[in-house]
């Protein structure tokens, strides 16, 4: 398993990874008890102040971004995720399809939210992405491929203990080695910050991850889905 910061040189591999290792896959994270509720990804509260305190990584200019390759069909696979996290599953059709960024922001977001009382691991919130409609076809069938074998690790088991979910912000880092916007085909750097909160008024620390996307269409009026994801 990837450490992070560490690149992992196949996107594919390195987006389910990055899955299991910020949302609970390795390590056991620290947290602490608040007297107030929960916070939301936008609203006030504990939950967006522990967010907004999290050290996020500065923007370069060396991203990797995944491979070009021909635009692929963007239509949803068969819904068959286990369950749906606090806060619900934003689709394609809440967002202006035709802004890639948009659908970027989205697809991110519900990739990196986990609820430990219906997901069996991190991996869960990427077969929710996929059933969304978020991913194109080839991409959200090699993330099933690729779902990790092996059991939640020490993390996760803490967040369930707590029946802990995550709030996930994100913002928009400029990227010199970004390549310019075709038609068919656009890119994008996020900042992604994922904070555990229990149920029981339990937050645990943010993870910060750069995700590098990758996003497709089959026209210049078509609809952007996300093609590949890599992690750094």
């Amino acid at each position: 398993m990837t450490l992070p910061g560490k690149r992992d040189t196949t996107a594919v591999a390195a987006t389910v990874l990055a899955l299991a290792l910020a949302l609970g896959g390795c390590g056991s994270g620290t947290g602490s008890s608040k007297g107030s509720g929960s916070g939301s990804a936008k609203g006030s509260g504990s939950g967006q102040d522990v967010a907004d305190r999290a050290s996020a990584p500065a923007a370069t200019d060396t991203g990797r971004y995944p491979t070009p390759s021909a635009p692929r069909e963007a239509e949803p696979l068969p819904t068959g995720a286990k369950g749906t996290p606090k806060g619900g599953v934003a689709r394609p059709r809440d967002v202006d399809q035709r802004d890639a960024d948009a659908v970027g922001w989205s697809a991110l977001k519900v990739m990196w939210t986990s609820d430990t009382v219906v997901d069996s691991g991190p991996q869960d919130a990427g077969l929710r992405a996929a059933d969304a409609g978020w991913l194109t076809k080839a991409y959200a069938a090699r993330l099933r491929e690729h779902q990790p074998r092996s059991v939640p690790g020490a993390q996760w088991r803490e967040w369930a203990g707590h029946r802990a979910y995550t709030v996930v912000t994100l913002s928009k880092a400029e990227d010199a080695a970004m390549p310019g916007e075709t038609d068919t085909e656009a890119w994008g750097q996020w900042t992604v910050t994922a904070t555990p909160f229990g149920r029981d008024d339990w937050a645990g620390e943010p993870t910060v991850v750069v995700a590098y996307l990758h996003l497709t269409r089959t026209a210049a009026d078509g609809t952007w889905r996300v093609a590949d994801v890599t992690v750094q």
